[in-house]
């Protein structure tokens, strides 16, 4: 049986002007600025002026990702075409997609089959433009850093200890090391450099935690670019770049809205990813979303050791937000993947590797529940290999941890298929309390607050800290940034640092290879094992297969 691509399912259906999307959501259109038919910029100023109250906040997470596929993003947005089937009005609030991932191995980030948010092309690309004028904002501080100290060096900048990188929206390993300010002295000051992927700069960590532009503009000035020859932090506000930055960015703070492939209204906005950033979307689309809908469902990047974890200890802590409830995706194909099943045979009846692979969502399970105190739902998104015996093992397992398990089919189905999922959120809403805590307390010193997620959340027995770590754990702290909240830099593929360590490994340890502050997002950045802030492209990019027609219509994208 042949399948549309998500592009074909996506240009199949008629889109509605998104002024209609607008009245549907209750937006006046005097907050509207329409970027053409089917998007628009919402003036969430006016929209934080109502009196109306907020509505109830649904995160969705996932067990930790694999090549198998989980769907958080499809789910997340046939939960919220689900909602609307059942009478309840929803607003789903998403990330932008990078181009980096769109253009590399893992596609775009708008949903798939019929649970996608449109117009998808535009969303992948350029969208509204919010991304280039974070890069923009980036690289302007970056030149400005640079100017500085080539014009006279007023603030006694050490050019060896610049922390400030340049930044692109692109899967670049040829940029990750670079030396730069060659040719002369005219050209600058030579130095080992490297760029960092956009959604990897704080200056898009900064964009996503703002609660209003002067909000924005305070957490710009306190950027930390790099330190003077006598050890003290130097930011952006010294150099007076923040007026200019802001202004690269006045338009992009505005939220998007769009559309789901069922004319629900969708707030796509912000994407710092999960496994570098804190990969939530920005704050303001999420208290946007509050204000509009009575339920508004949102994502967090890769699993809940990353993503949720730095959605519920960061940005509910910074902006004051409660989840309501909790969807944990899961799929049976990716839990038999942890179990340690091949690609190749997951689509084949295998109850003892599902059995070795179930733990991985049992401790996602666990974590909401018991460390952070809230209702939860897991959302197993079923494939046709799937067999009765092994949905049955995952509905047993998660009911022996007081969780139901729903099956989910909006891929196929859009809307429709999320309505048993929706049922089960409202109910919990509406029948559990949430008891809704941190998994560490801000007052803990630095290492002891990364060391309380890796043994709270990941399951680990500690942390081994790399002597440059512990060095710059000890200055942070004399500069009195050790009451920051910690976003770890680790692998989405693991609950450990090592990619290979599948399904809930125990006995292991966390290596913290280096440690840096962004003091404009308000957070301490460790980063563990391999990561990397710039992705590479994979040996066949998804570009390749990505074309465009006499008349514009675009191909192969998914």
């Amino acid at each position: 049986m042949a399948y549309l691509t998500d592009i074909e399912i996506a240009q199949s259906i008629p889109l509605k002007p998104i002024i209609e999307i607008a009245e549907k959501a209750g937006i006046s259109p005097d907050c509207l600025e329409q970027y053409g038919r089917y998007k628009a910029k919402l003036d969430h100023r006016l929209i934080m002026k109502s009196d109306r109250e907020d509505g109830k906040l649904i995160l969705v997470t996932a067990i930790t990702p694999t090549p198998a596929g989980e769907g958080k993003t499809t789910t997340t947005i046939g939960l919220a075409d689900g909602l609307r089937r059942i009478g309840k009005n929803s607003i789903v609030a998403l990330r932008e997609p990078s181009l980096g991932p769109v253009f590399g191995i893992k596609g775009g980030a708008a949903g798939g089959g019929y649970a996608q948010v449109v117009p998808m092309e535009d969303i992948n690309l350029h969208f509204t433009g919010d991304f280039h004028a974070i890069g923009a904002a980036n690289n302007l501080l970056a030149a400005m850093l640079d100017n500085h100290i080539y014009q006279g060096n007023a603030l006694n900048i050490d050019p060896r200890r610049i922390t400030w990188k340049r930044c692109v929206d692109m899967n670049d390993r040829q940029l990750r090391f670079v030396t730069d300010g060659l040719g002369g002295k005219a050209n600058g000051t030579p130095r080992e450099d490297g760029y960092d992927i956009t959604v990897a700069s704080e200056i898009m960590a900064v964009f996503c935690l703002a609660s209003d532009i002067d909000d924005l503009k305070e957490r710009l000035s306190r950027i930390v670019v790099g330190y003077t020859y006598d050890d003290k932090p130097v930011t952006a506000g010294q150099l007076k770049a923040v007026g200019a930055m802001t202004a690269l960015l006045k338009d992009a703070i505005k939220p998007n809205l769009v559309q789901t492939l069922e004319g629900t209204p969708a707030i796509v906005h912000g994407g710092p990813f999960a496994n570098i950033a804190h990969g939530c979307n920005s704050v303001i689309a999420t208290r946007t979303a509050l204000k509009l809908g009575d339920y508004a469902v949102t994502e967090a990047g890769f699993g809940a050791d990353l993503g949720a974890e730095k959605f519920l200890d960061i940005k509910c802590r910074m902006a004051g937000l409660t989840p309501s409830a909790v969807v944990i995706v899961a799929t049976v194909r990716a839990l038999k993947m942890h179990g340690g099943l091949p690609k190749t045979e997951l689509g084949t009846e295998d109850l003892s590797a599902l059995e070795k692979g179930l733990p991985n969502l049992l401790r996602h399970v666990s974590n909401i529940k018991n460390v952070y105190g809230l209702p939860a739902v897991v959302a197993v998104n079923r494939f046709p290999t799937d067999t009765d015996a092994e949905i049955e093992l995952v509905i047993k397992k998660c009911a022996e941890l007081g969780v139901k398990a729903v099956l989910s089919d909006v891929w196929a189905k859009g809307g429709e298929g999320g309505i048993e999922l929706a049922e089960e959120v409202v109910r919990l809403c509406e029948e559990e309390k949430p008891d809704f805590r941190f998994s560490y307390d801000l007052d803990l010193p630095i290492d002891k607050k990364i060391e309380a997620v890796v043994k709270r959340v990941y399951g680990g027995d500690g942390v081994i800290f790399q002597p440059a770590a512990a060095k710059e754990i000890a200055r942070l702290t004399a500069l009195c940034f050790d009451k920051c909240p910690v976003c770890i830099a680790k692998t989405q593929y693991s609950f450990s640092d090592d990619p290979t360590k599948l399904g809930a490994p125990e006995g292991f340890t966390v290596t913290v290879k280096s440690v840096k502050v962004s003091a404009g997002a308000g957070f301490i950045v460790a980063l563990t094992g391999d990561i990397l802030t710039m992705p590479g492209l994979p040996k066949v990019p998804a570009a390749e297969k990505i074309d465009v027609d006499s008349d514009g219509r675009i191909s192969g994208l998914f």
